[in-house]
């Protein structure tokens, strides 16, 4: 199969191995920023210690970072 093939060439693996730490370290980057910026102490450490590919932080980013925001009411 080809598949097979692919997994087998070192060259290959590397260049996935390079692509895929390039997307995935400006995301993580964000996401803990963020999650120090707001004080999320548990978040913080699951994002450092698990890898998801991005998948956890970009859900942090975008969703779970709005949860509890309130919106400001302006007095006027």
């Amino acid at each position: 199969m080809v598949f097979e093939n692919l997994l087998t060439d070192p060259v290959l693996v590397t260049y996935v191995i390079f692509f895929i730490t390039l997307w995935t370290i400006p995301w993580k980057g964000v996401a803990l920023w963020i999650a120090a910026r707001k004080k999320h102490k548990v978040w913080f450490i699951v994002l450092l210690v698990v890898n998801t590919l991005a998948i956890l932080e970009i859900l942090y980013i975008f969703v779970f970072s709005k949860c509890g925001k309130k919106k400001a009411k302006k007095r006027g």
